[in-house]
């Protein structure tokens, strides 16, 4: 973009001014584009935010670099509380898009008169970065999800069969995200959506408070309601792409896989992690033969993506799960069948330290 001539009239207070706003609008899209390219790795969101500092760059005319004047501001250094409470780079996100934003509106104000063509891009890239973070901030979503994800050794599965009261339900999944489990999968194939829906409701805050992920079987409509961070998918379910369409991009999907065909099928298609059974016969798959430890020594040879092994196994068999190449698990009965969840589950992640 070629500048175009600035007033000569332009007031220097104005000038002073629109060269500091430039200066933060173009310091703030730079925070932002450095973490989407080394935080996110995203080149796709890197290329927009390049594109507008260079604009603002090419419009920083030489009369608002010269009507600068550091020493004179009485606003120089000032800091605020609030910027000390930017923990995580989605905070840092949000304020940088929220002080580019600003910078520009007051650009696009006291540009106008003088100088036309700022004043057009400021607006331009204003409106264009409003839409811009909600993709960011999705894709720092899905990036912090992904991380906890790969942290996360051991997946606490609930099932009607082992907790069909609802007290016992909570108390198990508390007992259990108070004992280090990070991860826990809301599970119930048989009872009224109404029953569902409060179930998840409750489980959602437990893990919320106890900043673990939750994830709801089978439904995605649930997991909606409840802004859950994803959701499980077996294999007759609702196709992968389908329900990346309906959650977005920030949500975790994860499919059950049986065999090495379907492990790769769920990889190429953008899942999650996935997961890997039944290794041994288990109440809550009665009708399905189990896979065996060879299973697991395949996807263990396979896997590029976090997977859990599945079925049947308790503190007695998971070193076996252990010696075929598992590093996580996922378990039913070993927690929410147990009258002690908070033992039983510093057992199993003890066991996969």
């Amino acid at each position: 973009m070629e500048s175009m001539p600035v007033a000569q009239s332009t007031d220097p207070r104005v000038a002073r001014l629109i060269d500091a706003n430039l200066d933060r609008a173009r310091e703030g899209l730079r925070v932002i584009e450095d973490w989407c390219r080394f935080g996110l790795d995203r080149q796709d969101l890197v290329v927009p935010l390049k594109d507008w500092r260079q604009q603002l760059g090419q419009l920083h005319d030489d009369c608002y670099r010269e009507a600068r004047s550091t020493a004179t501001d009485t606003a120089a250094g000032l800091s605020h509380p609030a910027q000390e409470t930017r923990t995580d780079s989605i905070a840092i996100v949000k304020a940088n898009a929220s002080r580019v934003q600003e910078a520009l509106r007051v650009i696009e104000e006291f540009a106008r008169a003088g100088d036309a063509a700022l004043a057009r891009t400021a607006a331009a890239v204003r409106y264009a970065l409003y839409d811009h973070e909600i993709c960011i901030l999705e894709a720092c979503g899905h990036n912090r999800r992904r991380q906890q994800l790969e942290d996360a050794r051991l997946c606490l599965i609930t099932d009607p069969g082992t907790n069909n009261d609802g007290d016992r339900l909570v108390h198990h999944v508390k007992a259990a995200l108070q004992s280090g489990v990070s991860l826990v999968q809301y599970r119930r194939k048989h009872g009224s959506d109404g029953l569902r829906l409060q179930e998840a409701q409750q489980l959602a805050q437990l893990c919320q408070e106890h900043k673990a992920l939750f994830i709801v079987n089978d439904r995605i409509d649930l997991a909606l309601l409840v802004n859950a961070d994803g959701v499980h998918l077996g294999q007759e379910d609702l196709p992968q792409h389908e329900a990346r369409r309906l959650l977005g991009s920030a949500k975790l999907i994860g499919r059950s896989t049986h065999r090495l065909a379907q492990l790769h099928e769920a990889q190429e298609q953008g899942a999650d992690y996935v997961g890997v059974g039944p290794v041994f016969a288990t109440a809550t798959k009665a009708d399905r033969q189990p896979a065996g430890l060879n299973w697991v020594k395949e996807a263990c040879a396979t896997a590029h993506i976090p997977w859990f092994a599945i079925g049947g196994i308790t503190p007695k068999t998971l070193p076996q799960v252990r010696e075929a190449g598992a590093s996580r698990v996922a378990v039913v009965g070993a927690i929410m069948a147990s009258e002690d969840p908070a033992l039983a589950s510093r057992q199993l992640l003890d066991l996969l330290i």
